[in-house]
């Protein structure tokens, strides 16, 4: 039996995550691996409401330590109702971003104080480490290419791009830390190409 449990997606805007979870929770079902899939910010009722605050483009006079702020609320409440329950039941969780997310964005993309952001991800989630984080690796540009530019309601995707590139900048930092936990998969082919990389990955920690 496996002891990786809580698998999390991390990625530039518009780089698949939401396809190559979808196909990980389909094969997991047919080999009869319980899991629950969410995401954050969401994931939970009280989690979807603070999401879309975050992500209304109408607000795009928010201050970056009150979106810090409302994310990490966001995630507090998503673990309380549906991850930890999740991982207590003994089923997989794969979740589309996490603690990752925060660093990158907030930290590397908008410049906030690493320690701070450090420090107030742990008061949110305690000793909640993803067992494993699968970076799906695409360059912002070539990321938007595929999606075929920004969501326009999406106050992220509207962001310049040089902040996405100093996001993609955070993500690489972060697996150059914890190379162990936070796997970089080249997600540059097709999706079903990608999804092989992810199932190597799942046998590699015994999941599959």
């Amino acid at each position: 039996m496996s002891n990786v449990h809580f698998i999390t997606f991390e990625g530039c805007e518009g780089v698949g995550k939401s396809t190559q979870i979808r196909l990980l929770a389909e094969e997991l079902g047919r080999r009869k691996v319980p899991c629950v899939v969410t995401r954050e910010p969401g994931g939970s009722r009280i989690a979807e409401s603070i999401r879309r605050i975050i992500l209304d483009a109408g607000n795009s006079e928010m201050d970056d330590l009150c979106e810090l702020f409302l994310y990490l609320a966001a995630r507090a409440q998503h673990l309380k109702d549906i991850v930890r329950p999740a991982l207590a039941e003994g089923k997989v969780v794969i979740c589309d971003r996490y603690i990752d997310s925060t660093f990158a964005y907030q930290g590397y993309g908008k410049g906030l104080d690493a320690n701070m952001v450090e420090a107030l991800n742990r008061a949110a989630i305690g000793d909640l480490i993803p067992d494993l984080t699968i970076f799906l690796d695409l360059p912002p540009e070539r990321a938007f290419m595929r999606k075929g530019g920004p969501d326009r309601e999406d106050r992220l995707e509207l962001m310049a791009q040089s902040f996405h590139e100093k996001v993609y900048a955070g993500y690489l930092e972060i697996s150059r830390r914890a190379p162990e936990r936070f796997v970089r998969v080249d997600a540059r082919g097709s999706k079903q190409e990608t999804h092989a990389k992810v199932l190597e990955l799942m046998q590699k920690y015994g999941i599959l």
